[in-house]
Formats: C-alpha cells, structure tokens, sequence
C-alpha cells in the first residue's frame, strides 16, 4: 500500500498527468469558488434582514448599531464558508474526479502495467452518477459530523472515517469497473473491504491536507489503481489453484 501511494505521488507530478492535474485542480477551485460566493450571498442576505427585524423589533439600539452587527455577522458567515470549504473538500473532489477516471487510470496502466490488458473506458454518465451520489453521501456525512465539530471536535474523526469509508469505496470501485462489471467491482471491494478501507484511510489523509487536497482526484485515482491490481491479482492466484 505504502508501494502504492509512492507511485501515484510520483506519477503525479510527471508531465501526462500533470495535464490532467492542472485541469482537475481548476474545476474544483471553480466550484469551491460557485458554492462559496452562494452561500456568503445566502448568509449575508439572511444577516441583513436578521439585523433590519431586530432593529424595528428592539427599536433601542441606533441603525447605525444593527448595521454594524449585520456587517460583522456577514464577515463571520464568510470566515465559516472558507472552513465549510475546507471540510467539503471531500465532497467536491468525488464529483470532480468522476471526469477524469480514465485519463489517470488509462496513463498509471500504460506507465506501470504496460504488458496487461487495458481497462474499459467507464461509460461517462456511469462515472458521473457514482461521482454525484458519493459527492452527496460526503455533504451528509459532513452536516451530520457538523455539530460534533463545533462543540466536541469529535467531528474530526467521524469526519475522517467517514471519509476513508467513502473515499476509497468510490476510487476502488472505479477503478475496478474498468476491468469488472459493476456488481462484481463492489463485491470484489466488499471482499477486501478492511484492506480498501485502510487505503480509503491514505485518501482521506491526503484529502485533510490544505491545498495539496486539490489534487485529491488524480492521487485518489492513481493510487487506486494499484491497489486494486494488487488485489485483483491476488484473487487470480487464489482462483488459478482450484481451476
């Protein structure tokens, strides 16, 4: 797994993959940046007339005062949007790796599986719908571990296992629906679900990671791809004996 990892923080930054990192990085920066803009919008607004009612409610403080109370809640709202960012990362780099699933896997199979059959091209909607519905789960995971954050910091961890149940539950799969129908990718990945968990582990690490996390989509996947033809050839050698 270790083995794994090095390769794929390797390949990374060669010149083939660095193409796709460069593009990767700019689609997530342009979501994270849409969904920031959102909700300061959203939460200023909802400042705003938060302020306006108290102040017609209340009628002691100044308008001046309320004014300013609206102002710094707005500055607060931005400050928790940068955080929520960071703690959606996860989130927006499943949707956003789901674009880019055969340019990396296609480019570490050419690199370090050269005299093994290529894998299939994912059908580009079965991508985009396993990137969506993970995507979700994480957003879900993510407002349920919300609480725990703020007032126990226990979040963090949930936050993290969650992440690495996730992270690497989509990665594997999509790495392995290149050689495997579907049901049997997640039937080969609920097999070795603790081993595929503990990679998922190394994503969700590397996913925690300020900035360097916006390449999560193209190490998650690179990385995967090793980790499965490892487990895809051990369960070959377990087959060949019975035959």
């Amino acid at each position: 797994m270790i083995d794994a990892a090095l390769k794929a923080l390797s390949q990374m930054f060669s010149p083939p993959l660095r193409r796709v990192l460069w593009k990767a990085v700019g689609l997530a920066l342009l979501l994270i940046v849409i969904i920031g803009i959102g909700m300061q919008r959203v939460l200023a607004s909802l400042a705003d007339s938060g302020a306006s009612w108290a102040e017609q409610t209340a009628g002691m403080a100044p308008h001046t005062a309320w004014a300013a109370l609206a102002w710094v809640l707005s500055i607060m709202a931005g400050l928790g949007i940068v955080t929520g960012a960071l703690l959606l990362m996860p989130a927006v780099t499943a949707f956003v790796g789901s674009f880019f699933v055969d340019e990396v896997a296609e480019l570490v199979e050419h690199e370090y599986y050269p005299a093994e059959p290529a894998g299939r091209p994912l059908p580009v909607f079965r991508a985009l719908i396993e990137g969506i519905k993970i995507a979700l789960l994480a957003i879900v995971v993510y407002l349920f571990s919300l609480p725990f954050v703020l007032f126990a910091g226990f979040g963090f961890v949930i936050l993290f296992v969650a992440n690495a149940y996730l992270l690497g539950r989509e990665y594997f799969e999509l790495a392995a629906m290149r050689f495997h129908p579907p049901a049997e990718a997640k039937a080969m990945r609920k097999a070795r679900g603790t081993y595929v968990f503990l990679a998922g582990m190394v994503i969700a690490l590397f996913v925690s990671i300020p900035l360097l996390n916006l390449a999560t989509p193209i190490f998650a996947m690179a990385f995967m791809v090793h980790v499965h033809k490892k487990i895809a050839g051990a369960r070959a050698e377990l087959i060949e004996p019975a035959r």
